[in-house]
C-alpha cells in the first residue's frame, strides 16, 4: 500500500515535470522569437555602436541563449531517466508484489499440511523479499530526491530565462524608444 502511494506519488511528480518542461519549451521559443526580433532590430536602427560591437553583443546573447538550451536538453534528459528508473522500481515492485502473493499462497499450503520445514523455509523466503522490498523503497526515495533535485533546477532554469526574457523585454522597450 505504501509503495503505492509513493508510486502515485511519482506520477504526479512526474506529470508536474512534464507541465513544467512544456512551459519551459514554450518560454524558450518565445524567447527564441524575441531574440529574431531584437536581431533585426539591431541590424535595422544602428544606434550608434558600430557593427563589431553589436556583432560581439548578439554573440554573447545567443551564446545565452544556446547554454539555456543545453540546460534545458540535459533536464529532458534527466527526467528520462529519472522517468525509466521509476519505471523499473514499478516493474520490480509488481513482480515482488506476486512472488509475496504466490509465497504467502505456499505458506497457507505449508500450514495446512503441517510441515515445519517447509514453513521455515518460505518464511525464510519471506523475510528476503521483505528486505529486497525494503531496498527497492531505498532506491524510490533516492529516485524521489533525484526528481526533487530535478525539479529545483528546472525552476532555476525557469527563473534564468525569466531574467532573460525581461532583458529582451527592456532592450525592446529601448529600440522601441528609439
Amino acid at each position: 500500500m505504501h509503495l503505492g502511494l509513493d508510486v502515485d506519488i511519482h506520477k504526479m511528480e512526474a506529470e508536474k515535470l512534464r507541465k513544467g518542461k512544456n512551459k519551459a519549451e514554450e518560454d524558450l521559443d518565445s524567447l527564441k522569437t524575441y531574440y529574431k526580433k531584437l536581431h533585426l532590430s539591431i541590424r535595422t536602427a544602428g544606434l550608434g555602436k558600430t557593427s563589431e560591437q553589436w556583432r560581439q553583443e548578439i554573440k554573447e546573447e545567443k551564446t545565452k541563449a544556446d547554454q539555456w538550451e543545453k540546460k534545458f536538453q540535459d533536464a529532458q534528459a534527466r527526467e528520462s531517466a529519472l522517468e525509466k528508473s521509476l519505471l523499473e522500481c514499478r516493474n520490480e515492485e509488481a513482480r515482488l508484489k506476486a512472488r509475496v502473493a504466490e509465497l504467502e499462497k505456499s505458506l497457507h499450503l505449508c500450514r495446512s499440511r503441517n510441515s515445519m520445514i517447509e514453513l521455515r523455509a518460505s518464511l525464510s523466503k519471506i523475510e528476503e523479499l521483505k528486505k529486497k522490498i525494503e531496498e527497492f523503497e531505498d532506491a524510490l526515495q533516492n529516485s524521489e530526491l533525484r526528481v526533487e533535485l530535478l525539479e529545483r533546477r528546472n525552476e532555476q532554469c525557469q527563473e534564468q530565462l525569466h531574467h532573460l526574457q525581461s532583458q529582451i523585454r527592456d532592450k525592446d522597450s529601448l529600440w522601441a524608444k528609439l
